[in-house]
């Protein structure tokens, strides 16, 4: 069953990913950047991994505007390796985002069709935008791999929310 969706406007909790790097990546709590979460698929996603590489592209645009990117799926560390090394991608890379992470963020999980395709249940798409005090400005969840917002699109939204201070919208 789908678990509630995230409160436009609403403080996301503090969450934290190992990542590929060895670090942590956190997402959440007061930060001097806006924060730009993506929540993918996993290393069996064709799809994900093309909008992956455009945010890769994407990458210094999107950090000059005052942005940090958190890129985090549930696969395993060795799953996650792999994308990273066949991909290299320059973004922090997370893994391992457990259910009850899923249901904080509201994403839509999936169960695998079977073990080739995911090692277990798996979030579908989310791209959450968190102001500095992490309250979420967008959260766009997907049921499936092929709606996602445009990135180009998304970047040039957001920096017209942070220049012009807009309000959080779909709070009614």
């Amino acid at each position: 069953m789908p678990t509630p969706k995230p409160i436009p406007g609403s403080i996301l909790p503090s969450l934290t990913f190992p990542s590929v790097n060895g670090d942590e990546i956190t997402v959440g709590g007061q930060k001097e950047n806006w924060t730009l979460l993506v929540v993918y698929r996993g290393k069996h996603c064709p799809r994900c991994k093309k909008y992956l590489n455009i945010l890769n592209e994407m990458r210094t645009d999107w950090t000059e505007a005052g942005f940090d990117i958190a890129v985090v799926s549930a696969d395993s560390l060795e799953r996650a390796q792999a994308d990273l090394a066949e991909f290299d991608w320059g973004f922090d890379l997370g893994y391992g985002l457990s259910e009850d992470q899923m249901a904080t963020l509201g994403v839509y999980v999936t169960e695998p069709l079977s073990p080739e395709e995911a090692e277990g249940r798996f979030a579908e798409p989310g791209i959450f935008v968190l102001r500095g005090d992490s309250s979420l400005i967008v959260a766009a969840i997907s049921n499936g791999p092929a709606a996602r917002p445009e990135l180009a699109e998304l970047l040039d939204g957001m920096i017209f929310n942070k220049k012009n201070d807009r309000p959080h919208r779909g709070t009614v």
